[in-house]
């Protein structure tokens, strides 16, 4: 980032669109105050805030109380906020904030080097997954919330998303920690820790805890494997899919496994990192699975391989599973 950028004006946003033609209903920043002119960087240029807590990930929608609830990422300068590092619930239909429910305060950070940068920098633990509305029983429900620390949070949706609970999963880093999303069946949530830069503690693997109590029912820490060539990280950064009696995850070293939701046990692991030849006849290999978890549907588990960023593998192609019959 140019020292003379003038940072930061971005504020992270959400916007309601009519589903048939497009027109936008209302539109909701996740930063209460306008940015202003704060004070000059070292180079002279003129620096704004309040900025920041983008939302990259997808909303979640909550029809019983007409919330959508959006996770939010770090604040860009030292002008603080509230609303980074945070769960915001606005009403759907005006857009107006209900409430924000912070769990990391002064996270500043931006990508970059220079005068641009905050003069306290954060961890960088902002949220890079969507949250979960889970229903308890008995009319009881929670929200889960998964953070790049490495912590997954229990906040109770009828008392303004306070924190019922929390339980540290793995080390935490700026990539992870829980990076690209988690999963729950109706009694489990089940959480991929990638861990990827960690340098000691780190605990790379999948996690399955229960949502009423933020207990550990079980651990499966990821399995230490011989790569042929290239990056051999273990960090399993990717969403997690979960269906009746299986959950998948995959990993940066190539990886994609099913585990047991019962114990976690590995029912399969498919090495994905290897040349493939395809039914379109492009040439075709499989590297690191990162970002967006697997899709299943109609007996077929979906997924891709091939992801060069932070030190993954690239690669370029879309791998389907069936059931064996």
């Amino acid at each position: 980032m140019s020292d003379k950028y003038e940072c930061c004006k971005f504020q992270g946003s959400l916007v309601a669109l009519d589903a048939e033609t497009g027109a936008e209903q209302w539109k909701s920043h996740t930063v209460l105050d306008p940015p202003k002119a704060f004070k000059k960087n070292k180079a002279g240029t003129q620096m704004y805030g309040p900025a920041g807590a983008a939302v990259w990930s997808s909303p979640t929608l909550d029809t019983k109380r007409k919330l959508v609830y959006v996770a939010t990422g770090d604040s860009y300068t030292d002008e603080d906020i509230n609303s980074s590092d945070a769960i915001i619930a606005y009403s759907m239909e005006t857009g107006k904030i209900a409430w924000i429910s912070q769990v990391e305060s002064k996270d500043n950070f931006v990508m970059g080097r220079g005068a641009n940068l905050p003069e306290s920098l954060g961890p960088d633990f902002d949220f890079g997954s969507s949250v979960i509305l889970h229903d308890l029983g008995g009319g009881k429900q929670i929200i889960l919330a998964g953070q790049k620390s490495g912590i997954l949070w229990g906040l109770d949706p009828d008392n303004k998303g306070k924190i019922l609970w929390q339980i540290k999963l793995g080390a935490g880093s700026a990539l992870g920690g829980i990076e690209w999303g988690f999963a729950a069946d109706s009694k489990t949530a089940y959480v991929s820790i990638s861990d990827r830069i960690v340098r000691e503690g780190a605990a790379p693997g999948i996690y399955a805890v229960d949502p009423k109590t933020g207990q550990k029912v079980w651990s499966a820490p990821a399995p230490e494997v011989k790569c042929a060539s290239g990056s051999c990280i273990p960090a399993q950064a990717a969403a997690v899919s979960v269906i009746p009696g299986a959950v998948f995850s995959g990993a940066l070293n190539g990886h994609f496994r099913a585990y047991d939701t019962k114990d976690g046990k590995i029912i399969w692991d498919f090495d994905t990192a290897t040349d493939f030849d395809t039914v379109n006849k492009v040439k075709a290999k499989g590297g690191s699975v990162d970002a967006s978890g697997p899709t299943i549907a109609n007996g077929m588990v979906l997924t891709n391989s091939g992801y060069g960023q932070f030190g993954g593998k690239p690669g370029n192609v879309l791998l389907a599973f069936g059931v064996d019959k």
